[in-house]
């Protein structure tokens, strides 16, 4: 196959901050591959360098061959970008959000129409496309700014963090029209912090960290790194302090990784079931008051646990 998007040691620093620290991958024509990582991970960086957001401190990066430093402006002709935030104006309709940025693409006349006419049926969005944008829900807003990506037929999208802030029905939506796009031969690179996100859509998956990637590979490939080990999620109510809980669980004999994100104590073990004894008896101990206990086989977020040790929304 033949890589669209090639980086090479893409850098962004902001004074003595490094948000992006030579991050190299690249993306074959005709697949999705997703930037995996928490919130300030540094996807939305690489997204903004490589549509020409953001000047790159060092390093490259070729479009179809194009430098986004050297060659900016051809490159950018090339991609569809999605941003993590609305970009649209509420007190137009989402037929007129589309004509507007089209001219801002440089489209025009009935092209430009019939342009938007197909856009608004890819997304969903026919029949609302006439009611102003400050009507719509968080979900249809996004299918509308995905459509102002899509006007001029880019090689390649760029979908940072789709589907943040909505509803699960407006997310499954989305999430069918990324997987409708990239049937109709559209190249993707969408980044999410949301491992079920990733496994459902992606090709390969980059896992980035702290501004760095620290791997990348098929969904097989990621998770054979961890073996047959399995994730062991111990949900607990909000106010409990897990401090003491935590620092027992890591003495327990064969427990390789504990971390703690959105009130769950997340193991990774050998075997899960093997460990739910132990695991309350350690709450006990602690004082905690377990609310449930959750089994997972080896994904994306074992491995982001096991790379890192720490879960994957810390």
């Amino acid at each position: 196959m033949t890589a669209i998007l090639e980086t090479n040691n893409l850098v962004k620093k902001f004074g003595d901050f490094t948000a992006v620290n030579r991050v190299t991958f690249s993306i074959e024509e005709g697949e999705i591959f997703s930037l995996l990582g928490p919130n300030g991970a540094g996807k939305t960086t690489t997204i903004s360098m490589l549509s020409g957001l953001l000047k790159p401190t060092s390093g490259d990066a070729l479009i179809c061959g194009f430098s986004i430093t050297n060659e900016s402006l051809k490159a950018r002709e090339l991609i569809g970008i999605v941003p993590q935030e609305i970009a649209l104006y509420n007190a137009l309709s989402a037929r007129e959000n589309l004509m507007f940025w089209g001219k801002m693409y440089g489209m025009g006349g009935s092209l430009l129409k019939d342009r938007v006419s197909e856009v608004l049926e890819q997304v969903g969005m026919t029949e609302k496309a006439d009611k102003k944008v400050e009507t719509y829900s968080g979900g249809m807003k996004r299918r509308v700014n995905i459509g102002v990506g899509l006007l001029h037929k880019p090689k390649l999208i760029f979908m940072d963090e789709p589907t943040v802030g909505i509803d699960p029905q407006s997310r499954r939506a989305i999430l069918d029209a990324v997987k409708e796009l990239n049937q109709s031969g559209m190249t993707v690179l969408y980044t999410t912090h949301y491992m079920e996100e990733a496994q459902e859509l992606s090709d390969r998956v980059g896992i980035i960290d702290h501004g760095e990637l620290i791997a990348t590979g098929t969904q097989k490939e990621l998770t054979t790194m961890v073996g047959e080990h399995d994730l062991l999620r111990v949900n607990i109510s909000e106010e409990q302090n897990v401090e003491v809980l935590l620092q027992e669980l890591r003495e327990l004999p064969g427990v390789l990784k504990v971390s703690t994100t959105d009130h769950q104590v997340i193991l990774m073990v050998p075997e899960a079931e093997d460990f739910l004894a132990p695991v309350v008896t350690c709450a006990n101990d602690a004082g905690i008051k377990i609310q449930s206990v959750e089994f997972q086989e080896p994904n994306l977020e074992a491995v982001f646990l096991n790379l890192t040790g720490r879960a994957l929304r810390d």
